[in-house]
């Protein structure tokens, strides 16, 4: 399956570049306000005494592994500015968005919708494989950026987070396997720690199943935990303690919110606070 979403990324690249010139993502970056900082709003909540959780919640219409949500996710019915307000209003520390078209039912022009909306930082979740989707995630309002070290060799990767560094992106990096954990783990903050945070991915992106004790089995080899995100899995309160008491303050969850009919209802229940109606 990641063979396959990279090789259609790498057509839909080509197809952006003849219809977007980087001349003309330069110039719409210029006009774009400075981004959020993404990296604070997840880190502060860690820091207080006693730690919180910090979630960064997700917007997604499907997925290659469980197709369409919700059926009120269809065509124009999926409201993304809707769901982030509702997140917003009920604990999130972040929005993450799925912009992948083909696979995901997402636009980049969602990224604009959100932040209009609601004031949290708002991270573009995609497969960015060329420089160019960097320019063309801050072009499109981007305040963060997904890496997935799977996608990417060593070179690249670190051309990547130089070139998101200086178009003051946060990024994401993430890792499934160990063998790609050792290999980024020299990279996290780097080319400055205040931009960079480590995600471990509780999927695996060539099969698609999901196992929470992923993370916890990883850990140890991780050297800063104020840094680490937890991908996927997080369904319950129980979750979140797992976690915490393993020294991990920040999770990303997406599809057990959008799962749920009102997913700020569902965000409440799992911080264990009174939600708010959306």
């Amino acid at each position: 399956m990641l063979r396959e979403i990279v090789a259609a990324k790498l057509e839909e690249i080509e197809r952006a570049k003849a219809t977007t010139p980087l001349k003309e993502l330069e110039a719409l970056v210029a006009q774009e306000d400075p981004p959020r900082n993404f990296f604070r709003a997840v880190t502060r909540p860690g820091s207080q005494t006693p730690k919180t959780t910090a979630i960064i919640a997700e917007i997604k219409r499907r997925s290659p592994s469980a197709g369409l949500i919700r059926p009120e996710y269809d065509g124009e019915d999926l409201k993304p500015e809707l769901i982030a307000q509702a997140y917003f209003r009920n604990g999130a520390s972040a929005i993450s968005c799925l912009t992948d078209e083909k696979f995901f039912g997402g636009h980049l022009s969602f990224i604009h919708r959100i932040k209009a909306a609601m004031p949290l930082p708002v991270l573009r979740k995609d497969f960015l494989i060329h420089p160019y989707q960097l320019w063309e995630s801050r072009a499109s309002g981007a305040d963060a950026v997904l890496l997935i070290a799977e996608c990417l060799p060593e070179a690249l990767m670190v051309d990547m987070l130089i070139l998101a560094q200086q178009l003051q992106l946060t990024v994401l990096l993430e890792v499934h396997s160990m063998d790609n954990l050792l290999r980024v783990r020299p990279h996290i903050g780097f080319p400055h720690p205040a931009y960079c945070l480590l995600g471990i991915n509780n999927r695996n992106l060539d099969t698609m199943a999901v196992d929470l004790g992923h993370t916890l089995r990883l850990v140890d080899l991780v050297d800063d935990r104020s840094v680490l995100v937890s991908e996927s899995g997080i369904q319950t309160p129980d979750h979140l303690a797992r976690l915490a008491e393993e020294d991990v303050h920040t999770v990303l969850v997406g599809e057990h919110l959008m799962k749920h009919p009102s997913p700020g209802y569902a965000l409440a229940e799992l911080l264990g606070r009174e939600p708010v109606q959306d």
